[in-house]
């Protein structure tokens, strides 16, 4: 599952033309790794193709940041392509998400906290879709 936020042009690329790749058994062995060398790469390439410049800002903007679901485990993926994870598990891209993030940090649910985050954020609103993947045992490849 992949959420994005910014600027509109990455969030077409990935939502309508990226093919993601497809994790091994292997690969959820170690989702972390694999995001790094073969999502982020494979997301690379297909901008490239698209000829969007993710990597020229000049205006000191964030560009676009998405959240990218693997196994049941979440990953920020930042605009210089660099790959974060939290330790609590809360993940927000967005104008709002820092709201989001700490009213869930203070208790609240999930519902609440988009509430919330639309309450204190101009540029955040309602109606809300979100999407449930659950977290996947980790298999170990085949000896």
């Amino acid at each position: 599952m992949i959420a994005g936020s910014g600027e509109c042009a990455p969030c077409d690329i990935a939502q309508h033309i990226w093919i993601p790749p497809k994790p091994t058994v292997k690969d959820l062995s170690d989702v972390y790794h694999f995001m790094i060398s073969k999502v982020v790469p494979s997301l690379k390439v297909c901008f490239k193709e698209q000829e969007y410049k993710w990597n020229e800002s000049d205006d000191g903007e964030t560009k676009f940041a998405f959240l990218i679901a693997v196994g049941g485990e979440v990953f920020e993926l930042a605009e210089d392509m660099s790959i974060s994870l939290d330790d609590k598990g809360f993940y927000g891209v967005g104008s709002g998400s820092s709201y989001a993030i700490g009213a869930l940090s203070a208790g609240a649910t999930l519902e609440k906290a988009l509430h919330i985050s639309a309450d204190n954020d101009a540029y955040t609103s309602g109606p809300f879709i979100y999407k449930t993947q659950k977290k996947k045992v980790a298999l170990k490849p085949k000896q």
